[in-house]
Parts: structure tokens; C-alpha cells; sequence
């Protein structure tokens, strides 16, 4: 059997622009993103710490990495999903973020769960 069966996580992400949160005139965009993370293998895995690259308009990028999402290192079952909510602020009406979730599974194997690569996008509003 090989270990692709036994890791394997599926990562789903949509993005919600902000506008209470954001300030245009300031070149402030804030945005939520919703990520599900689903455990495709076969043995328990345990999301440790995550790393992201957020990529303005400009081609400006921060990253971003630390323990857990939103305070929580979650065990994801086989079969079963995680979902939570966050978000982010950059400087342009557009922009992308992608990364990796470092994973550990119930075995001790340490693996890194890409996360692809997804656009944030203000709406366009018609005047």
C-alpha cells in the first residue's frame, strides 16, 4: 500500500470580501476566507502549524506561519473535515494567497498539506 493512500488531505478554500472591515481610501482590503479541510487517507492526521504567502496586486508578499488555525491543532479523523474561518488585510483590490498545513499523522509521519493557490478579489460595484 503505498503512503499516498495514507495521507491524503483535500484543502477547499472561498473567500468573502469585507467591506466593514476594509477601507478603500486607505488601500485597506480585508478579506475572510473559509477553509475545509478534508482527511482523504486512511489514519488519523493532526494539523500542527500552518505557512502562508499573501501576494498583493502590487507583488508585494507577507508570510504568515504559526501553531494551529484560529487557536486550535485539529485531529481529522479519515473520512472526516475541518472547517474554520479567518482572514486577512492587503493593500490592493486584488490579490492571492497560498501555503501549507504541516500534518502529522496518528503513525508519527510528518507531512506538509499544500494548500493551492486561490485569488481574493473585491467585487466590482456598478455606479
Amino acid at each position: 500500500m503505498g503512503s499516498s493512500k495514507l495521507h491524503a488531505i483535500r484543502i477547499n478554500v472561498e473567500t468573502h470580501f469585507v467591506e466593514e472591515k476594509s477601507s478603500i481610501e486607505h488601500n485597506r482590503y480585508f478579506f475572510n476566507y473559509t477553509v475545509t479541510i478534508s482527511n482523504d487517507g486512511l489514519i488519523p492526521a493532526q494539523l500542527v502549524s500552518r505557512h502562508w504567502v499573501i501576494t498583493d496586486a502590487n507583488e508585494e508578499s507577507f508570510e504568515v506561519k504559526g501553531l494551529g488555525v484560529v487557536g486550535e491543532q485539529p485531529l481529522i479523523q479519515p473520512h472526516e473535515s475541518y472547517t474554520y474561518t479567518s482572514g486577512t488585510e492587503i493593500n490592493t483590490p486584488v490579490g492571492s494567497m497560498h501555503g501549507s498545513y504541516q500534518m502529522v499523522s496518528e503513525d508519527g509521519t510528518s507531512f506538509d498539506a499544500e494548500i493551492p493557490m486561490f485569488i481574493l478579489s473585491m467585487p466590482r460595484t456598478l455606479h
